[in-house]
């Protein structure tokens, strides 16, 4: 059975919308969501409940499905000072939007890890990070001692295929004869290319296929909702969301990193001054 495995949907229903009627078109008989359907975008219940209206979708946990169940518990798992800072105002809206929907607690029976066996062809392990942590990258720069780390499987077998998401970048590397494959992201790439991005994988008499898709969409729908939802008003994170959307770029990581480093608040100053550095760069 071709398998369409997508993640990183970010609450974006429109780039949903587009990979749905792709992965049909194209045959998929089976959908594995790799983590990470809600937050940062305004349709977080909306994706969510369009998936669970399925019966060919199987789950796995990304960082942000957790993060929101975490948020509202007022984890000690999170650091405290988060909780009253306005930075952190898009992500209380999106898990107020899921617990008001009655579907906040959904992704807390998802697993880590899936794996998918088909007789003849190697294992397959599917995991939003690595199967020891969901904020774990794993891409074509993952030294290859840690490939052979992950790539060894509970029953004493190994792993020939790791499929991960989470870094919104597609990835087809062989790291130390290990297949490293990731996803993209559908609601938000970091690539510099706006299409949503998935992946089919499809067992042949030749061993897997793996066919990375880019699918486009309107934008103008997600964006405007950023607004009209109401989200756009809940501080700089939001804003942040809403330029990855229109630069199909990672900001808000080398943002954090940026912050981080010399300690500085995360406010429309030091925005504004972190897009001066990237605009510098650029012309550089």
């Amino acid at each position: 059975m071709r398998v369409a495995i997508l993640a990183d949907i970010h609450g974006n229903a429109d780039a949903l919308a587009a990979v749905l009627r792709d992965a049909r078109a194209q045959g998929a008989g089976r959908l594995i969501v790799n983590g990470d359907v809600v937050n940062r975008g305004p349709d977080s219940v909306q994706v969510l409940q369009t998936l669970l209206d399925r019966d060919d979708v199987t789950f796995t946990l990304g960082n942000h499905d957790d993060l929101l169940r975490l948020w509202q518990a007022r984890s000690d798992v999170l650091p405290p000072e988060w909780f009253p800072d306005p930075f952190w105002g898009a992500t209380a809206w999106s898990a107020d939007q899921l617990d008001a929907a009655g579907l906040l607690h959904v992704p807390a029976d998802w697993p880590m890890t899936l794996t998918l066996r088909e007789p003849g062809l190697p294992l397959v392990q599917v995991a939003h990070g690595t199967a020891d942590h969901y904020r774990e990258s794993l891409s074509d720069r993952t030294p290859a001692e840690r490939v052979q780390a992950l790539r060894r499987a509970p029953d004493g077998g190994e792993y020939g295929v790791l499929i991960a998401s989470h870094i919104h970048r597609p990835v087809n590397a062989v790291i130390d004869g290990t297949w490293v494959v990731n996803t993209g992201s559908v609601g938000s790439p970091a690539t510099g290319d706006p299409r949503a991005q998935y992946l089919l994988l499809e067992p042949t008499p030749h061993g897997w296929q793996v066919t990375p898709r880019a699918v486009p969409y309107d934008r103008s729908g997600v964006l405007g909702r950023f607004a009209s939802s109401g989200l756009l008003g809940m501080g700089l994170s939001a804003e942040i969301f809403r330029q990855e959307v229109i630069t199909a770029r990672s900001l808000y990581t080398p943002y954090w990193a940026w912050t981080e480093q010399d300690a500085l608040p995360r406010t429309q100053a030091t925005w504004d001054a972190f897009l001066s550095t990237l605009d510098a760069r650029t012309a550089g």
